[in-house]
């Protein structure tokens, strides 16, 4: 039997080993598609070398089907998609990130005024609630923060809670007769007690990055943080369970302020802008934009700063209230949609 000289057998080895580092691959996927669209997702290899098999993940969940995945029922905003690829015995993974948006796009609503009623001018409004015939309101501004309860009709502040200057008041509610407020960057909530305004307990946030706005559903509080997210927590030990992010059929919408959950939706006031918009707050979608042009025109303005900002729902008699920072009225309001 014949030997092979060396650099021969060398270069053939070489070869063999080397075959799984000329491979070239590339995870395909679009950068943003609507969750009404079925995705394909694929894995390409630039040389045509063989591939054994590939895994898929979107969000750390496997897919067996790659073809055609139904997103109906996925959160919109930000995913992350992953390759596992199986190859000459090595393996590798492959990461993209795409945007899910929704499906439909917003309704845009009018609004037409029912009622004006006197409001505070000096408060910096964050934060706003009815409750058992009363406005709860949060203020904001470094040394001004506060809560108040506030006569609807009068406008007159019937109890008040200054925090300590060295918190930025924003958004409150109550639940499970608890008044629960943010502060701006502490990254601390409060839990005071809502007949005295005795502070009960501070509470630290999670993953979100400030506090902006809150409100609650039936289980739930619900918490923006100035970006596209909010944020669900667990009203017994405050801690962030889950999040959406608000996105439209073609972006996604951010500083998020103000909410008020009215009619099993999240309203959320768009800080420096005359707009709340209405999302679904299984998934993110952008239901509906009220437009509220003209509205600050009503009020007598303190500076640039004084912007819609407060919203307010009477569950029983079905009514919506807004206000805005230093604004001296408060407006009940109703809305329609816009042909």
């Amino acid at each position: 039997m014949k030997k092979l000289p060396f650099f021969v057998a060398f270069i053939i080895l070489f070869s063999l080993g080397s075959c799984g580092d000329k491979y070239r691959l590339k995870l395909n996927t679009p950068d943003k598609i609507t969750v009404n669209t079925p995705l394909n997702i694929s894995v390409t290899e630039k040389n045509k070398l063989p591939i054994d098999s590939v895994a898929y993940f979107i969000d750390g969940i496997r897919f067996s089907n790659v073809e055609a995945i139904d997103i109906s029922t996925q959160k919109l905003g930000k995913h992350a998609i992953k390759a596992r690829v199986f190859y000459h015995t090595k393996q590798k993974e492959l990461t993209n990130t795409i945007y899910f948006l929704a499906s439909v796009t917003p309704t845009i609503y009018g609004y037409k005024i029912v009622n004006t009623y006197p409001h505070d001018a000096s408060a910096f409004t964050q934060g706003l609630e009815y409750y058992n015939g009363f406005l709860y309101e949060s203020t904001g501004q470094y040394g001004k923060s506060s809560i108040r309860k506030v006569d609807l009709k009068t406008g007159k502040v019937l109890q008040n809670k200054d925090l300590d200057k060295q918190y930025f008041g924003e958004g409150l509610t109550i639940f499970d007769s608890k008044l629960f407020n943010l502060s701006w960057k502490k990254k601390i909530g409060f839990i005071f007690n809502l007949n005295d305004f005795s502070l009960i307990k501070t509470f630290p946030y999670g993953q979100s990055l400030e506090g902006w706005g809150l409100t609650h559903n039936e289980s739930e509080l619900v918490k923006s943080d100035g970006t596209e997210r909010i944020w669900f927590l667990d009203p017994k030990t405050q801690s962030e369970t889950h999040f959406i992010e608000a996105y439209t059929n073609t972006r996604k919408v951010e500083e998020l302020n103000e909410l008020e959950y009215i009619n099993g939706k999240i309203y959320a006031n768009v800080w420096q802008k005359n707009t709340i918009l209405i999302i679904n707050p299984s998934n993110g979608t952008i239901e509906g934009i009220i437009d509220f042009e003209g509205l600050d025109k009503l009020v007598k303005k303190v500076d640039d700063g004084s912007v819609l900002n407060g919203i307010a729902y009477d569950k029983n008699a079905k009514r919506i209230f807004v206000t805005g920072k230093n604004w001296d009225k408060l407006f009940e309001i109703e809305i329609f949609i816009k042909k």
